[in-house]
């Protein structure tokens, strides 16, 4: 049954996307008109070409923030977003009553201010706000709305100020001192800054070994594993005893570090000796159900568990969300509600019986800081609970709803109960009597209770789960085991494991740095901004993210202080209480901690921040210049030090002086030539440069400034080159064959983008297992007629998806040349990698298909298209609204979202990227880079 008609006739319920606005069109009736802003309506200039003409000569000008004047933002129309505007103020004339159904974060709110004060509407305007989208939630938000929140705008208002000078005002100094494009940001820059700490611990960290042994025994034909504790009186060394920084035992530690000899020694005279118990000790642990999801937990288990990185489980969520499957999904809350609790519990009973059902209710209470409580945690919407099947879901979409699904199940279950049992066993050393002291650990599953729904996942790959069972035989004091086998095993100590993306969302929260929200966003920056690589799953982060946080921390310490981060973020929050003033704190953050760092910043070395010295480097040093990293080494004289360039994929801490000897002695072999080449005399190399290994003919002269090469065959290593290899590979591209066709030759080669085959301008690429040096005339004319045929083929469509949503034309997934893609009028985008043609869905297709829209197009160098803006100043009054100033201004490069995609979100819930234009690099065009991230800003 639809939502009643309003009583004051026609009313227009203004949400962000068209996926929320169509699933809400089902529920009410013919009296609403649903449409969608598409995220934000207004933000702050994302160029200078954006800038109004009123405010520019002013000294504040290029930040769009009146710092003269209470900070007050300058907000303008985006040229993508006026056509959304005009749309929403004709829909505007028909209405009598407006509904502002924006999410119910600081976000949404922001959106509905900024629509109200665009729209200007003579109608009563509401604020209608649900954290689920189902037919109870939206006609209970209809009979219950309230007024905007201004402190709640205000706060979200205040953290996007702080990114914009943030990222102005720190950028610049970053361009000068390190090397351009790059950005700063008032979260981005604390969360390269732990990868950094952590990058540097590791770098710090000396390895220590030890030696003990590890035992096989049996009992009742049941074999079990036991490690050795303790020699005679001594325990044995462990991990813990020994100092990261030095290798060294810690001091004061009386243990037995057993080398490999000794260990080996002690073994064998063990082997073949019964065992006795001489200690049991069995606990019973009680394990509870976690809490349910909160925004942060579920990027951390979905990271874990799903393989999804934090950007696209928000994004999966999110349109999880607005076609009503889960409630909001950016929530700080483990509150459930009564009537969630009800469901779940009675869904428990039908499912899994009463014997797994808790006892009474269970409720859990938000602990963190700034946490915003009108949300529930994130669960399955209303009150029927149906499964990932009855929903028909599939892909990425069905396992993170079944993840959702089964971690709020087991919320309401009955606690596990497991068994923890270790036992000691004892063994004479017949050398000389001294008791050596085994220990075994066990561990049972004795009622499964919510283990049956959900198990949460671990960090640690070696780390056992807890629904899983490793239990020992049943032992008691005094009972001889057999002695099946001894081991001597070596140890090392580890170095702190990098951060993965769960672990990195964990340390932000737990250090109240950021929001949640944004965790996602800031992420996906810093990978793109070249200060992090993801290798397998871990965040490694970059020499330039060395040398940035190096300069970071001289000068702007507090932008990147830990502590500092977190008080800001507890300063904003209680703007939204009314608690704090703050256009005091603006200007003492701006004038003393911007303003005073980039001053001290004009005066650092830049040569010294971008210098890593360490004790591991031994004698070299590693530097960021233009081209990226490399060892500087020790000067012997001559008048310019040599270099070697580092590859771009190297971790910090994995760059040793062991490993720099290596590229030095290749590069030594390089300097050596392999021999002469017969017909010129002139000798030959083979060499390791900045793009990979290659061969060279002659030497680098005035005469001779670009002698010729070749890089290697894929997999082929500068050793496997011998003179006869090298001359093969400089003389190509090599002449196979004519054409039978046509009679052109045919030739292979090694170009840019590694071996090939060519016939008139055609080239294909050569496959796994083709030889350059080896391919003949017919496998090339296999491989150019298969070129051929892919260049001529015309895409065929796949599946039909339907009609679009916004002007009903067909949306179709196609076969192209480079793999499936939707087409929706002349706009194409590819499917991301995970996503099959049978698995994405319309909501999926429109998001890619905006992000693709709104992409920067590729064009002539300096050439942009113009767009009028408008422009306001912000006012917090809602009764009194100035009139929109409008000025001509070019339009900028699209923004680009994260967490929440194109214009079916709210682009401004993201990693708050904000930085002006840098300046133009050789004669590449110059791109703004991202912003300052704080948790509620704008992305461009």
């Amino acid at each position: 049954m639809a939502a009643a008609a309003p009583s004051a006739g026609h009313a227009l319920v203004i949400v962000e996307s068209p996926t929320k606005a169509r699933t809400i069109r089902k529920f009410l009736g013919a009296g609403y008109q649903v449409e969608a802003s598409m995220g934000h309506v207004r933000d702050l200039p994302s160029s200078a070409a954006e800038v109004p003409a009123s405010i520019k000569g002013k000294p504040w000008a290029r930040l769009a923030v009146d710092v003269e004047h209470g900070f007050e933002p300058v907000y303008v129309v985006p040229g993508d977003k006026k056509k959304v505007v005009a749309e929403l103020k004709r829909a505007l004339k028909d209405a009598e009553v407006v509904y502002l159904a924006t999410d119910e974060d600081r976000e949404g709110e922001s959106i509905g201010w900024h629509l109200l004060q665009l729209l200007k509407p003579k109608v009563p305007t509401h604020r209608m706000v649900f954290h689920e989208i189902t037919r109870e939630a939206i006609q209970k938000a209809l009979d219950a709305p309230r007024a905007l929140d201004e402190k709640l705008v205000e706060a979200q208002e205040a953290r996007r100020v702080l990114d914009r000078l943030v990222g102005y005002e720190v950028s610049p100094l970053l361009w000068k001192k390190v090397a351009p494009r790059l950005s700063a940001g008032r979260v981005q820059s604390v969360a390269v800054r732990l990868l950094v700490l952590r990058e540097r611990e590791r770098m710090a960290f000396v390895t220590s070994s030890w030696w003990g042994l590890k035992a096989t025994a049996e009992r009742s034909a049941q074999p079990f594993d036991a490690q050795l504790v303790a020699v005679g009186e001594q325990s044995l060394a462990s991990g813990r005893d020994f100092d990261s920084d030095t290798g060294k035992l810690i001091e004061g530690r009386d243990v037995l570090r057993l080398d490999e000899a000794a260990a080996r020694a002690l073994r064998d005279r063990l082997a073949d000796r019964s065992m006795t118990v001489v200690e049991v000790d069995r606990k019973e642990q009680v394990r509870n159900p976690y809490p349910p999801f909160t925004t942060s937990t579920l990027q951390q288990e979905a990271n874990r568990k799903l393989g999804m990185s934090a950007a696209r489980t928000m994004q999966v969520a999110q349109r999880l969300y607005e076609n009503g499957h889960i409630t909001y999904m950016r929530t700080d809350s483990v509150n459930l509600s009564n009537e969630a609790i009800d469901a779940v519990r009675k869904m428990i009973d039908r499912r899994y019986g009463a014997e797994l059902l808790s006892k009474s209710p269970r409720r859990y209470s938000t602990s963190s800081k700034g946490a915003q409580e009108a949300h529930e945690a994130i669960r399955p919407a209303g009150t029927q609970m149906p499964t990932v099947a009855e929903l028909k879901l599939t892909g990425e979409e069905g396992r993170l709803y079944e993840l959702i699904w089964k971690r709020t199940v087991a919320t309401q279950m009955a606690s596990a109960i497991v068994a923890m049992t270790t036992v000691k066993l004892q063994v004479q050393d017949p050398a000389d009597g001294k008791a050596c002291v085994f220990r075994a650990s066990g561990r049972e599953v004795l009622f499964p209770g919510f283990f049956r729904a959900y198990v949460e996942g671990t960090d640690d790959p070696g780390q056992m789960l807890d629904d899983q069972s490793s239990p020992l035989p049943r032992l008691d004091e005094g009972d001889v085991v057999e002695n099946k086998a001894v081991e001597a095993v070596g140890h090392e100590t580890r170095p702190p494991a990098r951060y993965t993306e769960a672990t990195l969302v964990k340390a932000l929260e737990t250090q109240g740095i950021g929001r949640p929200s944004t965790y996602a966003s800031i992420i996906e920056t810093i990978q793109r901004r070249g200060y992090v690589q993801a290798q397998q799953r871990q965040l490694v982060p970059t020499f330039t993210a060395m040398a940035v946080t190096n300069l970071l921390e001289q000068t702007l310490g507090k932008v990147v202080d830990v502590e500092f981060t977190a008080a800001m973020e507890s300063w904003l929050d209680q703007i939204a209480d009314g608690q704090n003033d703050r256009e005091a704190y603006l200007q003492d953050f701006y004038e003393r901690v911007l303003q005073g760092g980039v001053q001290e910043g004009e005066q650092i070395d830049a040569r010294e921040v971008c210098t890593i010295k360490a004790d591991r480097l031994g004698p070299y040093a590693v530097r960021l210049g233009r081209y990226g990293p490399f060892v500087e080494l020790p000067s012997e004289g001559e008048e310019k030090p040599k270099s070697l360039s580092l590859p771009p994929e190297v971790a910090p801490a994995d760059v040793d002086e062991a490993f720099i000897d290596k590229l030095k002695a290749q590069a030594e072999q390089g300097e050596a030539p392999l021999g002469e080449d017969p017909e010129t005399g002139l000798p030959v190399y083979v060499r390791v440069g900045r793009f990979g290994p290659y061969v060279q003919l002659g030497d680098t002269s005035d005469d001779n400034k670009k002698p010729k090469r070749s890089s290697l065959p894929p997999k082929t290593k500068p050793e496997d080159i011998d003179l006869e290899k090298a001359l093969s590979l400089l003389s190509l591209p090599r002449r196979i064959g004519d054409h039978p066709e046509t009679g052109a030759p045919v030739e292979a080669g090694i170009g840019r983008y590694g071996p090939y085959v060519v016939h008139e301008k055609v080239y294909a690429s050569l496959k796994a297992g083709d030889d350059v040096l080896g391919v003949d005339l017919p496998r090339a004319l296999q491989l150019l007629e298969e070129k051929k045929n892919a260049r001529s083929r015309k895409p065929s469509a796949l599946r039909e998806l339907g009609a679009h949503p916004e002007d009903g034309k067909p949306v179709v997934v196609m076969d192209g040349r480079y793999g499936p893609y939707v087409k929706h009028d002349r706009t194409n985008a590819s499917l991301p990698d995970g996503v099959t043609v049978e698995a994405v869905t319309m909501e999926q297709a429109v998001e890619l298909l905006a992000a693709r829209a709104k992409a920067p197009k590729r064009g002539k160098k300096g050439s942009t298209k113009k767009a009028a803006g408008e422009t306001t100043t912000a006012k917090k009054s809602t009764a009194k609204k100035a009139p929109a100033k409008k000025a001509a201004a070019k339009k900028s490069p699209a923004k680009k979202t994260t967490a929440r995609k194109a214009t079916t979100t709210k682009a401004a819930a993201s990693d708050g990227a904000d930085a002006p234009a840098p300046p133009k690099v050789r004669k590449a065009a110059a791109k703004r880079p991202a912003d300052a991230e704080g948790e509620e800003s704008a992305n461009p």
